[in-house]
């Protein structure tokens, strides 16, 4: 299972999204901190869930970050988070 795949599955299983997307965005980084000749180090994800109702901006990055503390601590550099309640996904 790659690193995509694992941030899907942990977002997935703890936030029951009506949308995730997850982006491999290593590509757009080469040459630059963290990034890895294989990739899998830069990432941004789209996530509409209702588990975000009544959530600031900050305890959404913060909730999506803590779901992907073991991805951090592998390899994964940086998280481009876009974290919405189903109301805000206009």
């Amino acid at each position: 299972m790659n690193r995509a795949d694992r941030i899907r599955e942990a977002i997935g299983s703890a936030l029951a999204p009506d949308i995730l997307e997850v982006t491999d965005d290593s590509h757009l980084h080469s040459g630059h901190a963290g990034a890895q000749p294989g990739g899998e180090t830069h990432y941004s994800v789209t996530i509409v869930s209702a588990h975000f109702d009544g959530q600031t901006r900050v305890m959404r990055q913060r909730g999506v970050y803590s779901l992907l503390e073991k991805e951090f601590q592998t390899g994964l550099h940086a998280l481009s988070v876009r974290a919405l309640a189903p109301a805000e996904n206009i």
